[in-house]
């Protein structure tokens, strides 16, 4: 998986632009010998500004891209005319991208709407011209304001993914395998922990002609909201699914414990995840019998569960079915 072309985590250097110097000019023409000050102020730094591109779905452009640098502002002018304004620069992220600073850790904003634009770091002030200090009692001042500098900060950049179901499981709940059999997706699929390290979004065909996407999203396990395991960079992508379906393998210890594993996390991270609609399904249920099935049905009521296989592609079509229905309710 190292790689993959999807990029949800980048670190990027920032510098913003210096402001221009204001002027401390003295106007002085062939009929003014002795004007007073007309110098101009200093242009603000060029901001490093973020931008949603609804044509982006991963970070990959910025991977190598660790430096953004603005430009200077340009420096006030005679006649009261005043510098140019440093060139902004933009970097364009997709939907979903959240912003954060790396020394504290704070989230900046989120870039949800396509065109929207934020500054992420804003270039120095312009320097005030001499015209400014201009008083009853010093008409002719000779000094003016320097530019303020730009800053250098780093931020992070990640991105939540967008998809209408967000599958989720402990490693190795079989949600690879789902994803590999009811869409063109090709994950990585082994009998290991945490085979998937980022996110595999599926298109999964469906009735009529149409069709949903699917997002596999790595392993969660106990402790994830405190940073376990793939912790936190696993949880965010949950935010932006439309429906959730937890995935519980037939031949977990205990089905019923590990699914309120699953939504204790969910709950911990933001508790606003339990208010998605969600469907349980029981993974490997080949494994099982109908007496099993019922006894495992009447434990977990009254949460909706289905049981499917994707290996012999028992209730794959149901389970598309449910989702459709579900996905449309979100949207409703």
């Amino acid at each position: 998986m190292a790689n993959s072309n999807f990029i949800d985590y980048v670190k990027i250097c920032c510098r913003s632009g210096r402001g221009g110097s204001g002027s401390h000019h003295l106007r002085r023409d062939r009929l003014t010998a002795k004007g007073g000050p007309d110098g101009g102020d200093g242009g603000r730094g060029g901001h490093v500004i973020v931008r949603g591109n609804k044509q982006l779905w991963t970070l990959l452009h910025l991977k190598y891209k660790k430096h953004v640098i603005a430009k200077p502002g340009e420096n006030g002018g005679d006649s009261n005319s005043s510098g140019k304004e440093g060139e902004d620069q933009i970097v364009d992220v997709p939907i979903g991208t959240i912003a954060k600073d790396v020394e504290t850790g704070q989230v900046l904003f989120e870039i949800m709407e396509d065109g929207e634009e934020q500054v992420i770091l804003k270039g120095g002030r312009g320097g005030l011209g001499n015209s400014h200090f201009k008083s009853s009692t010093n008409q002719t001042p000779r000094y003016a304001q320097t530019g303020e500098d730009g800053r250098e900060e780093w931020k992070v950049l990640e991105l939540k993914v967008l998809a209408d179901v967000g599958l989720v499981g402990f490693p190795n709940a079989g949600k690879s395998t789902l994803l590999s059999v009811v869409s063109a997706a090709k994950p990585e699929i082994a009998n290991y922990a945490f085979t998937t390290l980022t996110p595999n979004l599926g298109i999964v065909a469906y009735r009529d002609h149409r069709s949903f996407v699917m997002a596999d999203i790595p392993g969660i396990i106990e402790g994830a909201h405190e940073g376990k395991g793939l912790g936190l960079r696993f949880l965010r992508h949950i935010e932006r699914n439309a429906v959730l379906l937890f995935l519980v393998p037939a031949d977990s210890d205990d089905i019923i414990k590990e699914f309120q594993i699953l939504l204790n996390e969910l709950q911990q991270h933001n508790p606003e995840l339990l208010d998605k609609n969600r469907i349980l399904a029981i993974s490997k249920s080949d494994l099982l019998d109908d007496e099993l099935k019922a006894e495992i049905r009447k434990e977990i009521a009254p949460q909706e569960c289905i049981f499917i296989s994707s290996i012999v592609q028992e209730n794959i079509m149901e389970l598309k079915d449910l989702l459709w229905k579900k996905i449309n309710e979100s949207n409703g």
